[in-house]
C-alpha cells in the first residue's frame, strides 16, 4: 500500500496498463446521500432499522448482500427482488439533477481518453442506474463498456471486473481498478488487478488492500504519466 505522496509501487515486471475499470458510486459520482436516503425510505417502510454505519459498511455490495448484512440472514429471493426494485426506483427518481461528479473525475476521464487507455464502468449497481448516471453526468462517451454485477456475483467476488476486462479485450493483469469500497478493493485483488482506492466513502485504514490510496481523484493528476506511458511503475 502507498499513500497519496505517490511513492512508486514495487513491481519489477512493470505490467502495461491497457484498461481502467471505474466503480461508479462513490468514485466518479457522488451518489452516497441519494442511495442512503433511498435505502432509508425503502427499509423504514418495512420496519427494518438502517443507519449510516450500516450503509458505510455495505457500500459497494449488491442489494442482496446489503440486505443479508442488514438483516443478519439471507432473505427470500422474492423479498430481495421487491425491495431492490422499490429502492432503485426511488434512487433513479432522485438521482436526476442531484448527483454530481467528484472533483477531478472529468479531468481523469479526459486524460485517459487522450492517452488511448480503454475505460469501462464496472459497478454493483443495476445497469439502469449506471445508464441514468452516465447520461445525467454527460460521461457516457468515455466508456467502451458499462458492466453491472446485477446478473453476476456481487463484490467482493471479482466477476464484474473480470467481465469488464473480457468486454474490453484486456488481460486482467493489465487492468487498473479505481474503487472506494472495501468490497471493491477486495474484488480487484481477487481479479488479479491493480487498484487505486479513493477515500470518498471509507477511511484510509479500511482500504489498505489497495496498491495506492488517495484522498481525491484530484490527487491523480500528477500521476497521469503512468497512463500516457502505459505502465504502472
Amino acid at each position: 500500500m502507498q499513500d497519496d505522496t505517490i511513492a512508486p509501487v514495487m513491481n519489477t515486471q512493470k505490467p502495461r496498463v491497457h484498461a481502467v475499470l471505474w466503480d461508479m458510486d462513490g468514485v466518479l459520482a457522488d451518489t452516497g446521500e441519494v442511495h442512503y436516503h433511498a435505502w432509508l425510505l425503502t427499509l423504514s417502510g418495512e420496519n427494518i432499522p438502517f443507519d449510516r454505519e450500516t450503509f458505510r459498511l455495505t457500500f459497494g455490495m449488491d442489494n442482496a448482500g446489503l440486505l443479508a448484512f442488514t438483516l443478519g440472514y439471507t432473505p427470500d429471493p422474492d423479498f430481495t427482488r421487491r425491495i431492490s426494485e422499490r429502492k432503485e426506483g426511488v434512487f433513479r427518481q432522485e438521482a436526476r439533477g442531484r448527483v454530481r461528479l467528484f472533483p477531478g473525475a472529468k479531468d481523469c476521464l479526459e486524460r485517459l481518453r487522450q492517452s488511448g487507455i480503454l475505460q469501462a464502468v464496472a459497478s454493483s449497481a443495476p445497469l439502469a442506474n449506471i445508464e441514468v448516471l452516465v447520461d445525467a453526468l454527460g460521461i457516457r462517451h468515455y466508456f467502451a463498456a458499462l458492466v453491472s454485477a446485477s446478473q453476476l456475483p456481487g463484490k467482493p467476488d471479482p466477476a464484474v471486473f473480470l467481465e469488464a476486462a473480457r468486454q474490453l479485450g484486456a488481460p486482467p493483469g493489465e487492468c487498473l481498478v479505481i474503487e472506494d469500497s472495501i468490497a471493491g478493493v477486495e474484488a480487484a485483488r481477487r481479479a488479479g488487478m491493480r487498484c487505486i482506492a479513493v477515500t470518498n466513502t471509507n477511511p484510509r485504514e479500511a482500504l489498505n488492500g489497495a496498491d495506492r490510496i488517495v484522498e481525491s481523484l484530484e490527487n491523480l493528476h500528477p500521476e497521469m504519466g503512468w497512463f500516457r506511458s502505459g505502465e504502472l511503475d
